[in-house]
């Protein structure tokens, strides 16, 4: 009975504190780790790149420089050869436009979509063919690039 009085005594406080607003955080949110170290930004970085392997210096809205070579439109890189790839927006990229996947062996472990300037919601469909083959999916804001 004096456990139910104290709840009883205790309830209008705790109604009133209920009913405050939560305080508001006082600090900024962290900026988004994904924008501040992104693939792209950690690939340029190396310095120390063999010779023999591809280095992704540049891009723009139409191109790339890779190992100091300015290529036109989208590029497809599997492991250290890049090749000339048809779609020009994320929208475009079908499983038939990745069908390379079909025949390359061994199956990249994890294929990197460049968005562009802004990230864009992968297709379901495309998504589930894309883990279909074994490969895990990240769209990135950047380029078109496959390791």
């Amino acid at each position: 009975m004096v456990v139910r009085q104290r709840a009883v005594a205790t309830l209008p406080t705790l109604m009133r504190a209920l009913r405050k607003e939560p305080p508001k955080p006082t600090t900024q949110p962290l900026p988004s780790l994904r924008r501040a170290f992104s693939l792209y930004d950690q690939i340029n970085l190396i310095d120390n790149v063999p010779e023999d392997q591809l280095r992704f210096q540049g891009y723009t809205d139409t191109g790339f420089t890779v190992s100091g070579v300015q290529y036109e439109g989208s590029l497809l890189c599997v492991g250290n050869v890049l090749l000339s790839w048809g779609p020009k927006k994320l929208s475009e990229i079908t499983a038939d436009s990745l069908s390379i996947f079909r025949i390359v062996r061994p199956i990249p472990e994890i294929l990197i979509l460049g968005c562009g300037r802004h990230i864009e919601q992968v297709d379901p469909e495309l998504r589930r063919y894309i883990q279909s083959t074994g490969m895990k999916l990240e769209a990135v804001d950047s380029v078109f690039i496959i390791i």
